[in-house]
This record gives structure tokens, C-alpha cells and sequence, in this order.
């Protein structure tokens, strides 16, 4: 039988490299590997669905697959797999104009704040963040969204929130970025940093984010989720074996990855310290500090779709297992 044609489009990250240049195949598969920013990939995906598998935001996962799930009556036409390409802690995504008011995170309650889309993942984790760990209530913030750095952009999923979240588009050519620079806005939140115009300074929120965002590994545990990985279910259901297959090749390449931040005899990233960096995230975070499949991202994922229902995005909280294919959820045992 000849292997399956497969399309992943994929950020060009380390923990993938090893499926981007074949050192690794997907068992079954002819795998072609396309190499893109998230941003287009997500455009492209839940738009045109142009991609077999791909990277796609949680919070963008989340919404998909409850518009298609038992309340909607229809299956979702993606479904996901617990691999997470990208995780990041984002206290280092909330900024400020140099010399505002705003000088602490509790700063933030009844300020207006610039988000490129409401239901960004990042976001979802900056507001459930500020909100548990620092007493800004989602509900007290009003937001305004567009482009960060270029104008015009909308939300890729048309959401339906309460009335009590004030939110509103900012008008037609400007951005994000230089509203927050006029003074017009007073943060904003974003996975992306803001480019400042031109005899304008921006800065971060937090003055120490790698600090604040330590603190708040060790206050909750939690090293938050940004993406998933899903596939065409039309695809998943006629090749089921498929699943298991991307899991496997995703946790070998990852391994890969480790392997090169531990090198001593010659480095193979390009940071003077990075095996020091790296005993550094082991000893905080745990050996495997990457984790994926279900079991370990139990407490991440129920953290988030909290955040999401909290923040009025969802209408019901789905059980982290119900978000992906079942034959992912268990490893065999020999």
C-alpha cells in the first residue's frame, strides 16, 4: 500500500525540525512539511481548511469544536491530538506607554485595552492571569481590537459575549500600537510586541517578566497551552490509525530537540548558555517540562477552558478529553 499523502503546516520550531527535514517520518504517511507563521497558518486553516494537519491556537480549537459538538449537532470538521507546538508564559505580553499611569497590574481595572482578536489564546491566558493572580477582573477591562502593527484586522471567529464585556473595534487605519502611543488606549495585550511609532516608547507591564512569570509557575503549576495540533476529520475518520502515528513522530522529534539543548561538546543552538538555560527550566518546571498527551496537560487545559467560560467566550466547559481523538489519550504498555 503506498503511504498516505499528508500536508503539516507548521511553525519552524526545534521540537519539529526533526519532521520538517525527514529525520523522523509519521509511520504510514509521505509527510510534507510546510513551514509558516501561525498567524497564516490559522488563517489558512480555519478559512480554506487548505492543510491535512496543522498548528492551530487553542482558544481558536476551543471554539471550533464547541460550535460543532453535541450543543451544535454537527461534528467539528477538525479534530485534535495533545501535541502543543507552542507554549509560552505571557506576563511578558502586556504593555504600556513609557511614563503612563498604569504602573502595577492592578493599575488595569476600568482602563481600556488594545487586543488584536478577543479570543487570542494568549489573551485568554493574560486576562485569566491578571484576573486570579493580580485582581483585575476580565469584566473590568474594556477592550478595543485591530491590527497591532498594521490595520484592519478582524476576529477569525465571530463570537457571541456577554453584554456586561465592553468591546468594540477601533476605527478604520489605525493600530493598536499607535493608539497606545497617543494615550488613547492604556495597554494593550499581545503575544506580539507592538512596534512604536517614531519618537514614541513602549515598554512591558511587568519590569521583570521572567520573574513574575517563575512566581506564577510556582504559585499554579501551570505552563500555559498557546497551540494544538489538529487534523481534517474527514481524514482522521477514514485513516484513524493517523492519530497515533503524529503522536509518536511529535514526541520523537521533540526528544531530538532536548537532546541538542543538553549537548556539552559543541552547541548545537546558538546560545552561550543554553545547557545551563536548560538545567534551569529542569529543575523549575520538570525533565520533560514540554509535555504532551493528556495526562500531564490535565490541570493546563482545565485552567484554560475555565479562563474561556469565565471570560464569556464558551457556553459550556467540555471535559479536556473531550477536545481530542480517543486513540491519542492512552499509550500502549508492553
Amino acid at each position: 500500500m503506498a503511504p498516505l499523502p499528508l500536508t503539516l503546516a507548521c511553525g519552524p520550531y526545534d521540537r519539529t525540525r526533526a519532521l520538517a527535514d525527514g529525520r523522523v517520518p509519521v509511520e504510514g504517511t509521505d509527510l510534507r512539511y510546510i513551514a509558516l507563521d501561525p498567524e497564516e497558518i490559522f488563517f489558512r486553516m480555519l478559512g480554506h481548511g487548505e492543510f491535512d494537519v496543522s498548528e492551530l491556537s487553542l482558544s481558536s480549537y476551543l471554539l471550533t469544536h464547541l460550535a460543532g459538538g453535541p450543543a451544535g449537532g454537527t461534528a467539528s470538521p477538525l479534530i485534535a491530538i495533545p501535541v502543543f507546538p507552542s507554549r509560552s508564559f505571557r506576563h511578558s505580553g502586556v504593555y504600556v506607554r513609557d511614563g503612563s499611569s498604569v504602573t502595577r497590574p492592578e493599575d488595569l481595572a476600568g482602563r481600556t485595552v488594545g487586543v488584536a482578536e478577543y479570543q487570542l489564546t494568549a489573551n485568554v491566558w493574560i486576562r485569566g492571569i491578571l484576573q486570579e493572580y493580580h485582581g483585575v477582573p476580565a469584566r473590568s477591562v474594556r477592550y478595543r481590537t485591530g491590527g497591532l502593527n498594521q490595520p484592519g484586522r478582524q476576529e477569525k471567529i465571530p463570537l457571541h459575549l456577554p453584554p456586561d464585556i465592553d468591546i468594540a473595534p477601533i476605527p478604520p487605519g489605525q493600530t493598536l500600537a499607535g493608539l497606545l502611543a497617543r494615550g488613547e488606549i492604556d495597554a494593550v495585550y499581545s503575544p506580539r510586541a507592538p512596534i512604536a511609532p517614531e519618537g514614541a516608547r513602549l515598554r512591558r507591564l511587568f519590569t521583570d517578566p521572567r520573574r513574575a512569570e517563575q512566581d506564577y509557575y510556582r504559585a499554579s503549576g501551570v505552563f500555559p497551552v498557546m497551540h494544538v495540533v489538529v487534523l481534517q476529520r474527514r481524514l482522521y475518520e477514514a485513516n484513524r490509525w493517523l492519530a497515533q502515528s503524529l503522536m509518536k513522530a511529535f514526541e520523537k522529534a521533540k526528544g531530538l530537540a532536548y537532546a541538542d539543548l543538553q549537548r556539552t561538546a559543541a552547541l548545537a543552538v546558538t546560545l552561550p548558555w543554553v545547557r545551563e538555560e536548560y538545567e534551569a527550566s529542569v529543575e523549575l518546571l520538570g525533565p520533560d517540562y514540554w509535555s504532551y498527551g493528556l495526562t500531564p496537560n490535565q490541570a493546563v487545559l482545565e485552567t484554560f477552558i475555565r479562563y474561556a467560560d469565565e471570560q464569556g467566550m464558551i457556553a459550556r466547559r467540555p471535559g479536556p478529553a473531550e477536545l481530542f481523538a480517543p486513540e491519542t489519550l492512552h499509550s500502549v504498555i508492553i
